[in-house]
């Protein structure tokens, strides 16, 4: 029996406190979008459209504000589709990731089996699959067999805020009224337009707010997989009754479990699968994205009417997907399948796949946050020593710096490492350090050097031998 009065110890006692990091309520291109996204609706004007060898362009214009955006849709090699919408005459070029795709995507010319006004459907030819796009509203729907499994923007959730004119050189008062954010002056504050705050850290928009959002619902799908990094279940849940998942890279210390928050990484790759069916949403943005998924479940039968019969008709599951981003363009690749080999070929022929490892790089790795000094590594080593258990390398946190500078060593705690490097390699072991795998080195540049006259030994992107500590900590 316990003893009375004994202290439980909860997990959550360690748990981050979330006070520090921002929730859905406090990102103010997501209480835009929820705000006003209904109140925008979209056309597209299909008379015009050009059907070219890369792609097929039209023109959506905001029935709101009048402004036209230029909508882009591309077929790829191996049943892969592209949709890009940008604004058609930004006050400066918007953000697009430059350096995810391995190469430029061969593209596949996409024909037109009917269209009009109206509506247009595209095809490349091969396939059974078709892209049908709806004029007004404007709606994509990806059908396949005659089915359709993807429709984008049928719940009207197009979201796009133009650049504009900062504030300072608006001299007009209509000028000032002149934004795609439909929002009063004292509500732009609370929406986050010019200036955002959190904290004592402050956002400052010099050409206003920049997000853009789209919905995509999938036919038949429950089953909904991807967009880490969080610690949740692997299955996607639905997000209507909390925090949507957040695509933002965090170093957050005891983070909750069953929680949506972003943490380490961010990868905007998501995928749905049924019996006989898998799809990939690939939404190609770099900045802060929230992504919001609710699934209708299905309903056996319900009532619709049919001339002057009612008629019993099944109803199929949908998940609905809304994808929230702070700036940028859209650019979303669709990747069709159907099994969920061919959905990762897809996505591995966009973005590479993965890079063969060093062969040290496969043992066993010891690392803790953090070895207290030079004395507390010998101990470590020599009790893998003594219990004879093979590793190959050893890892050192950020704490082994002079002031959390990379490239340094605390100079009282390790006062000779290159000694300390030594003496592992000397048993075929390994020093690595954990740094900043986004730092470029110029083996000209200053910082280099000084890693080098630090006991650094550093090795490039191109290759060559590791010996003792090697950048970047990637590893």
């Amino acid at each position: 029996m316990e003893a009375a009065g004994k202290e439980e110890i909860s997990v959550e006692d360690e748990a981050v406190d979330k006070n520090i990091f921002k929730d859905c309520s406090k990102i103010a291109f997501y209480r835009r979008q929820k705000q006003l996204s209904r109140r925008a609706t979209y056309q597209a004007s299909l008379d015009s459209a050009t059907i070219g060898k890369d792609s097929t362009k039209f023109q959506i214009i905001s029935e709101t504000t009048k402004v036209s955006l230029l909508a882009e849709v591309y077929g790829i090699e191996g049943n892969i589709f592209r949709l890009k919408i940008n604004e058609e005459t930004p006050l400066k070029p918007r953000y697009e990731v430059p350096d995810v795709l391995t190469s430029k995507p061969s593209t596949v010319r996409l024909i037109s089996c009917s269209g009009d006004a109206d509506s247009l459907v595209l095809t490349d030819g091969k396939g059974d699959l078709k892209c049908n796009i709806t004029a007004n509203p404007f709606k994509i729907d990806l059908v396949s067999q005659e089915e359709v499994v993807m429709s984008i923007n049928s719940l009207g959730q197009l979201y796009f805020e133009h650049l504009q004119i900062p504030l300072k050189q608006r001299a007009a008062k209509e000028n000032k009224e002149d934004t795609s954010v439909d929002a009063s002056q004292e509500d732009q504050e609370d929406l986050g337009l010019w200036e955002e705050k959190f904290g004592k850290f402050v956002d400052v928009k010099v050409n206003g707010p920049a997000s853009v959002g789209l919905d995509f619902s999938l036919h038949g799908f429950e089953h909904l997989y991807g967009i880490p990094q969080h610690a949740e279940s692997h299955q996607l849940k639905n997000t209507s009754d909390g925090d949507a998942y957040r695509l933002y890279n965090l170093d957050v210390y005891g983070y909750k479990i069953h929680d949506k928050m972003g943490i380490y990484g961010s990868v905007p790759y998501l995928l749905a699968h049924k019996l006989g069916r898998t799809l990939g949403i690939f939404w190609l943005n770099a900045s802060e994205t929230l992504v919001e998924i609710n699934t209708e479940p299905a309903v056996k039968y319900t009532l619709t009417q049919m001339g002057p019969v009612a008629a019993k008709q099944k109803v199929r599951c949908r998940t609905d997907v809304h994808w929230m981003s702070e700036s940028g363009i859209i650019d979303v690749f669709l990747l069709t399948g159907p099994t969920p080999s061919d959905v990762f070929k897809q996505y591995s022929y966009l973005t590479g796949t993965q890079a063969m490892p060093p062969l040290f790089s496969l043992g066993y790795h010891q690392c803790r946050w953090n070895y207290e000094d030079e004395q507390d590594i010998k101990e470590v080593d020599a009790g893998f020593d003594e219990h004879d258990i093979p590793y190959d390398v050893m890892w050192l946190d950020i704490e082994h710096t002079e002031g959390k500078r990379y490239f340094t060593w605390d100079k009282k705690r390790f006062p000779n490492p290159k000694r300390m490097q030594e003496l592992l390699r000397s048993k075929n072991r390994k020093l690595v350090v954990i740094s900043d795998p986004h730092i470029k080195i110029d083996p000209n540049y200053s910082v280099y050097v000084k890693a080098k006259e630090q006991g650094f030994f550093v090795r490039n992107h191109e290759g060559g031998d590791f010996e003792g500590v090697c950048w970047p900590g990637i590893y």
